[in-house]
């Protein structure tokens, strides 16, 4: 019989933004924008305060210009955001028995057996609280029993939060929220599913299966 799966979830928050903060403490609470700058330009990532304008990351420069134009619209220090994102891979790396970087502000972390030795959530916690002290970043994580439900914890965390699914209680996570809380369900296909009367993962389970 097969081990049950502890994995953690960990992604930076608006983690270009939270570098620019770092470099200029005078964007703390202000709207700002990395990216968008130009007639073409698109929008790489944004603070918590863009985003009550309705902007978000792949939005083009000029609707987010529209949205907020009392907004700071920064070029981006891509340099930057690379070194921040090597320390915050080297932190892990030496404190993860496992680990995966699925992108430069996003990591899995495999706590799989931890749980009779330790406490996942315990070191899940001990990690994000020496990332944060060495590195100045924001970050959250998500822990569950696989990358779909730690990611969705994550989600549910953010801002520079943490959340445990319980095991045995990921259906009563899962059945409240809407489907375009699904990673990688888009806006398109959430309105299609909502249009066949589809609008919680709930009712997304009750459908037949198709054989």
């Amino acid at each position: 019989m097969s081990e049950e799966r502890t994995i953690m979830h960990m992604d930076l928050d608006s983690f270009f933004v939270s570098v620019e903060r770092l470099k200029d403490p005078s964007l703390l609470g202000k709207p700002v924008i990395v990216g968008g700058v130009g007639a073409r330009g698109v929008v790489s990532s944004c603070s918590y305060e863009a985003r009550r304008y309705g902007i978000h990351s792949a939005m083009p420069g000029a609707q987010a210009h529209k949205l907020c134009p009392h907004g700071i619209f920064l070029p981006g220090d891509y340099a930057a955001y690379s070194d921040y994102s090597r320390r915050v891979t080297q932190i892990i790396a030496d404190a993860a028995p496992l680990f995966e970087k699925a992108s430069i502000d996003e990591f899995y972390v495999d706590l799989t057996g931890m749980d009779k030795y330790f406490g996942a959530y315990r070191w899940a916690t001990e990690l994000r609280q020496k990332i944060t002290l060495e590195t100045g970043l924001p970050i959250s994580f998500g822990l569950s029993v696989n990358k779909m439900l730690a990611k969705m914890a994550t989600n549910d965390a953010k801002p520079n939060g943490q959340l445990m699914i319980e095991r045995g209680r990921e259906q009563e996570f899962l059945d409240p929220k809407p489907v375009g809380k699904i990673p990688f369900v888009g806006e398109k296909l959430e309105e299609s599913l909502n249009k066949m009367g589809i609008r919680t993962i709930y009712d997304l389970g009750q459908m037949p299966q198709i054989a």
